[in-house]
């Protein structure tokens, strides 16, 4: 008797269990449907300027960076002078873990006819916050398997997380709505993935000492590698350029002197005006220490103009 009732007492439980799972499966499958269907409908914002470089853009130019890049190569310029069609693909604060993954699916629909990969000081610097930053990716993680290697990177279990239909879309449901919204294209205002800086700079000048040794993420110079050979296979030129810094430097920042060490070696041109007293001795140029404003971009974007398509580096 105490046997059959303990017996039916675990039926009862496992079959409740395997409801219940049963239950979120499905919610999870439903909800993430919907995440998934309003989050590719977007039509302004980073997410959207995202899905474009990864699924849309044909530009003949394609610029990758971070939110240096996005702030400082202005597309209008390159498009009017060079006669090339031009798309920004930069993206604040993203490492160089997404200008690989989105390089990737570009290189996977067609191939550009050149390529600017825009580099910051401490981009191979150690730090959780670059790998945590690949939530960005992983949307497009199902659809485009050529990425997978990369978001793996962002953690052991990354690819269990990725089960959930509702894992990638888990802190973007108020960029969704607010992408979703009649007024989001005047929130975010852009010019082929161009985000100009009206401001200019009032504050004191900044001190940086880059002379202390700092521990260099292998993973991320791997893939800095990787990036260069990707474009050397498909036979595409590329440029490797440091904009402009409103700082005072001590020593040289550890990153862009192995940034350049490996440029070199695949004879590749890095342009480094990360110190360059045209701009430092300029703050009416910046809008902050890191970004160029309208005034800087224009100055800067003729000089490589000039650089890259008037009278080439070799």
């Amino acid at each position: 008797m105490i046997k059959s009732v303990y017996s039916n007492t675990l039926k009862s439980f496992f079959l409740k269990l395997f409801i219940f799972i049963i239950i979120v499966f499905v919610a999870d499958r439903l909800l993430g449907a919907v995440l998934k269907k309003y989050y590719f409908k977007q039509e302004a914002g980073y997410d959207y300027l995202t899905t474009y470089a990864i699924e849309k853009t044909s530009a003949e130019l394609v610029i990758f960076g971070s939110s240096r890049a996005a702030n400082i190569f202005n597309t209008g310029m390159f498009e009017t002078q060079t006669g090339l069609s031009c798309f920004n693909a930069g993206r604040y604060g993203e490492p160089v873990f997404y200008h690989y993954a989105v390089l990737k699916t570009v290189l996977k629909r067609y191939k550009p006819t050149m390529i600017l990969l825009s580099f910051d000081a401490g981009n191979f610097s150690n730090n959780q916050e670059s790998y945590d930053r690949m939530a960005s990716l992983l949307p497009y993680y199902n659809d485009h398997p050529e990425i997978r290697a990369i978001v793996a990177l962002k953690g052991r279990f990354e690819k269990t997380k990725l089960l959930s239909s509702i894992y990638p879309y888990n802190s973007l449901l108020l960029p969704i709505v607010s992408g979703n919204t009649a007024s989001s294209k005047k929130r975010y205002p852009h010019l082929n993935g161009y985000i100009a800086n009206k401001k200019i700079f009032t504050g004191e000048l900044q001190t940086i000492d880059y002379s202390k040794e700092t521990a260099l993420d292998n993973n991320k110079i791997n893939v800095y590698k990787a990036f260069i050979q990707d474009c050397e296979k498909a036979k595409i030129p590329l440029y490797i350029i440091c904009p402009p810094y409103l700082v005072n430097s001590i020593g040289t920042d550890a990153s862009i002197t192995e940034a350049k060490k490996i440029a070199k070696e695949s004879k590749i041109n890095f342009l480094d005006y990360s110190r360059d007293t045209f701009f430092s001795n300029r703050p009416q140029l910046f809008e902050d220490f890191r970004h160029l404003n309208e005034n800087g971009v224009e100055y800067f974007c003729n000089i490589l103009i000039k650089k890259l398509f008037i009278s080439p580096v070799k």
